[in-house]
């Protein structure tokens, strides 16, 4: 009791002294007060010394303040100097977000040999492109002291070629925790800092394998980005408890029993997590739609192991053949599954719409499925277009019939999309054809089908209903929201489309209606691939959020994720709220439970969201630069994908892309109209965003996941 009484009362003093220091130093005519004076005028007594010392630590680490040579002390503020965390590292420079949220990039020579996560504080220098540009001045405390990257041998000694960290190679101690050899794929940690990249000393603790296999790679990329990897095991354990006890009788009480309507999925061939299924009927005036989603609420309960650990994991990471899932699979390929011919526990939407596809009412409820068919995208569109097989043909004979009366309500709802003025934006999505022994041996673009269509617009509805139903109740909620483009973004993409010959329409505020406009006026024509990115660069990143803030994409004022609850946190959040909303629980209740916990599984979930993209494009470039080795020169033809200030990216028709850097262009000075162009100023000779160019494969990196093309000879 007296060493909690004497912890207590050493904070409370430190507090009274970080005060106390704060108020000298404001009030002090120089800029910088001598350690010793500062001590003197707080009078730190012998008792209080430690308080002190506390006070003027957390001020330190706060970015308060700060101590210059000769011991002398100042507050951040009067000396310009902001606290912020640095963010991120290329090889010869590296990005630091201030608290205040302001991005800062650092060259090189001015990162103090900070890395990614620590607390530093950072000066303004003279900036080269108008954005905030500084420099590191002291580091408050480190970040992560791991990292990964390749091995390498210089003059028979080994050294760490970080990733995405710096040029230099990092010396490696002679202490072996882990045998590696030459061009390995490792993990390491720092175990010492200097104040130069060059001179941070580390040691390797764990080994991926040859750097030149992607999937050594991805693993490596896994692990930098903190990506979890097995269960544990009390999440486990809670699985396999719920796998052996099956779907039991008492748990379709109180449900919709709709085993008897035909209710099937249709997904990728390869997919294994069944997570929604449809149904469809014509009505007198319009059609009813049902979308019956996985009920995994049923099975993982909130603050139980299985939620704590899906509200960690935030979603699924889907790379190459490969998945990482929110859940165990037990819950995620087998219980929650909607596998043909077994009964599931579900939570189904239904929603009555008009002949124009507008949603007239709609409904939730428990219920229980059992799904005749797993559709396939491949094999519908096929049946669709007339070409299905014998075979198609007879595994759909009992539902043929309803797949056609869903195309004709897709039909519907992709021309209310339309008539909302919707953007239609192109991307582009790869397929990676992996091998037997785990490498990449083709690269394809995924092609998108009727199908496929048809399924996201019917998923569509369903999270428009599920968000209506959340903002009229007035309860708490997990919305999905996309906000309008930033001004600055607007402005840009108003500059530059002049530049395509587009003209940009005219508004005193920025809606989807523009965007379609600015797409549908280059649609058709060979600029439109330029605009279609520009147009896609200036939108704003979709994201969750506890308020309905609607879909600017969309152009949805409600909406939600609902769909897939298998592998998304934010789905499996809402499934729990509807259902206590269909138990009758009253608004007061549910917004004393859910308040907190939507606000949270917001955060938490965009934040999971953007860990899993940046994983999942980092390995898709390592397995499509292993794809390139074999094709290494090889000529092919290419579009301009964007432009730099260093060069060109030329993507190729299987979404593969590569740098064509500046130095490889022919011999010039070359002005680089941002993000247009790059013109030679003698010639006249200029490589516009969307241009076709015919480009060599002349080197790839597997380990950084990069491909270098050269212009063929003949574009010279």
């Amino acid at each position: 009791m007296a060493d909690k009484n004497k912890k207590r009362s050493v904070a409370s003093s430190a507090e009274s002294y970080k005060n106390k220091i704060v108020t000298f130093l404001t009030a002090y005519n120089k800029r910088l007060m001598p350690l010793n004076e500062l001590e003197a005028k707080c009078r730190t007594k012998k008792q209080g010394r430690e308080a002190f010392t506390d006070a003027f630590a957390q001020l330190r680490d706060e970015g308060v303040i700060m101590v210059k040579k000769g011991m002398k002390v100042a507050l951040c503020s009067r000396l310009g100097v902001k606290p912020g965390t640095v963010s991120r590292l290329s090889k010869t420079f590296g990005f630091a977000d201030t608290d205040e949220g302001e991005e800062y990039f650092i060259p090189g020579k001015c990162m103090l040999g900070a890395m990614p996560g620590d607390r530093v504080l950072i000066a303004d220098i003279a900036s080269r492109s108008g954005e905030p540009e500084g420099e590191i001045v002291d580091i408050l405390s480190f970040g992560s002291q791991t990292l990964t990257g390749r091995i390498e041998y210089v003059d028979g000694r080994p050294y760490l070629v970080p990733d995405s960290a710096t040029k230099n190679h990092m010396i490696i101690e002679q202490v072996r925790s882990a045998d590696f050899s030459n061009g390995d794929k490792v993990l390491a940690e720092i175990t010492y800092r200097g104040r130069r990249h060059a001179e941070h000393k580390v040691r390797i603790t764990g080994v991926f394998g040859n750097a030149e296999k992607a999937a050594s790679c991805a693993a490596s990329i896994l692990v930098s980005h903190g990506a979890p990897d097995e269960f544990p095991d009390e999440v486990l354990k809670e699985a396999r408890k719920i796998h052996e006890g099956g779907v039991q009788e008492y748990s379709f009480n109180n449900r919709e029993d709709l085993r008897g309507m035909t209710i099937f999925t249709i997904d990728s061939a390869e997919s294994k997590d069944l997570d929604d299924a449809v149904s469809v009927e014509k009505t007198k005036n319009g059609w009813l739609l049902g979308v019956h989603i996985a009920d995994v609420s049923h099975y993982v309960k909130g603050n139980s192991e299985l939620d704590k650990e899906a509200m960690r994991r935030g979603t699924s990471i889907y790379y190459a053949d490969k998945v990482i899932p929110m859940l165990p699979k037990e819950l995620s390929n087998g219980i929650c599954s909607l596998n043909p011919g077994e009964d599931r526990l579900t939570l189904s939407a239904f929603m009555e719409l008009d002949s124009e596809g507008g949603i007239v009412s709609y409904r939730f409820c428990k219920s229980a499925i059992r799904s005749r068919v797993k559709g396939v995208y491949s094999e519908i569109n096929a049946l669709l277009a007339g070409t299905e097989t014998p075979e198609i043909a007879e595994k759909y004979a009992d539902i043929s019939g309803d797949i056609r009366l869903m195309k004709e309500l897709a039909d519907v709802l992709i021309a209310r999309k339309k008539r909302r003025n919707a953007p239609e934006l192109d991307t582009a999505e790869s397929k990676l054809v992996i091998d037997e022994n785990g490498v990449c041996v083709d690269v394809l673009p995924r092609e998108r089908g009727i199908s496929e269509e048809m399924i996201e617009v019917f998923m569509l509805t369903a999270n428009e209903a599920a968000a209506r139903l959340a903002r009229e109740k007035k309860v708490p909620f997990v919305y999905r929201i996309h906000e309008a483009p930033p001004e600055a973004k607007v402005e840009a993409l108003h500059e530059l489309l002049p530049k395509f010959g587009i003209e940009c329409p005219h508004y005193t505020e920025f809606k989807p209606a523009h965007a379609a406009k600015i797409l549908d006026s280059a649609r058709g024509t060979d600029k439109y691939e330029a605009v279609n990115l520009a147009v896609l660069r200036s939108m704003a990143k979709a994201k969750y959020s506890p308020e309905p803030l609607g879909h600017f994409g969309l152009v949805l004022e409600d909406y939600a994720h609902f769909t897939s609850p298998i592998r998304r946190y934010p789905d499996l959040a809402i499934h729990r709220i509807i259902t206590d909303i269909l138990a009758g629980y009253n608004n007061e209740w549910l917004s004393k439970r859910y308040s907190g916990f939507a606000v949270n599984a917001a955060e938490r979930s965009s934040a999971a969201e953007i860990r899993a993209v940046s994983i999942e494009r980092e390995c898709e470039d390592c397995y499509k630069a292993e794809y390139m080795k074999s094709h290494i020169g090889e000529v092919f033809d290419a579009r301009i994908s964007s432009v730099t200030e260093f060069g060109f990216y030329a993507e190729l028709p299987n979404t593969v892309e590569g740098l064509v850097h500046i130095r490889t262009l022919p011999e010039g000075e070359y002005d680089y109209s941002e993000p247009v162009s790059l013109t030679e100023k003698l010639s006249g000779v200029s490589y516009v965003l969307g241009a076709p160019v015919r480009v060599l494969c002349a080197a790839v990196n597997v380990s950084e996941g990069t491909i270098d093309f050269v212009l063929d000879n003949d574009e010279e």
